[in-house]
Formats: structure tokens, sequence, C-alpha cells
């Protein structure tokens, strides 16, 4: 099943395209964060996508593939791009990756993170580095 939630604790079971949609467009100061989280009991793993609006008005893309060592993050400047990228994790649409810079960040995670999943619906975008 796929959850959708935002930084108010807004959570939406079995999203749509355009509610996704409107969730990345509602991004703000005080809202700036939406994760979306496959749920498989019998997938064991954190499988989410999430993206952060940053103070600079930059998108903080990061995606999870079950472990910690495979915890990817980008940045963009299109909400275009990023829509894209929600929809084709989503949809497990070959290529969804494309067009980014994609830089592992599992080494930022501790080794407890590594060993247990995170938890439904507790996944923070990580802070990473500022671009430069």
């Amino acid at each position: 099943m796929l959850i959708a939630t935002d930084e108010r604790g807004h959570v939406v079971k079995r999203p749509s395209k355009p509610a996704i949609g409107t969730m990345l467009a509602n991004l703000q100061r005080g809202n700036a964060h939406l994760v979306l989280e496959r749920v498989d009991e019998e997938q064991p793993g954190s499988w989410y996508i999430q993206v952060r609006l940053r103070e600079n008005n930059t998108f903080q893309l990061e995606y999870r593939d079950g472990v910690a060592e495979l915890h990817y993050q980008t940045l963009t400047v299109s909400q275009e791009k990023v829509l894209g990228a929600l929809l084709g994790w989503v949809g497990a649409k070959p290529g969804w990756r494309d067009g980014f810079m994609w830089n592992n960040i599992g080494e930022q995670f501790d080794p407890s993170d590594r060993e247990s999943p995170e938890p439904s619906g507790s996944a923070e975008p990580s802070t990473g580095p500022e671009p430069g």
C-alpha cells in the first residue's frame, strides 16, 4: 500500500496522482516535506521517496530502496521534475531517476539505522550538504 504523509502529519492512503501533485504544490515553510512510502508486510526494509522544500526554494529529493546503504539524494529547482520523479517512483516506471545527479548518502546513517528499518510514517528528510 502507498501512504503519503506531509510535515503536518496529514496522511493519505493510496493517494491519486492529483493528490500527490496537490501535496507537492502545498509545500511551504511549516509544511516543507512530503513522504511517499510503500508499506508491504512481505517486503522487509523501508521503501520510500521524499521531498523537502529547502529555505532557498530548492527541492531536496531522496529515495530509499529497502536499506540505508541504498539511500540516495539529489537537489533541483524544478517542481515539475520532482513531480515526475514522485509519480514515476509510485508507478515503478523505468527511467524515473533519469535527469538527476543522485548521490548515495547511506553512510550518513548510523549503524542502528542500517539494521532496523524506519517505522511507517517516520521518514524524515536528511539535511545533507548545502548546494555549492
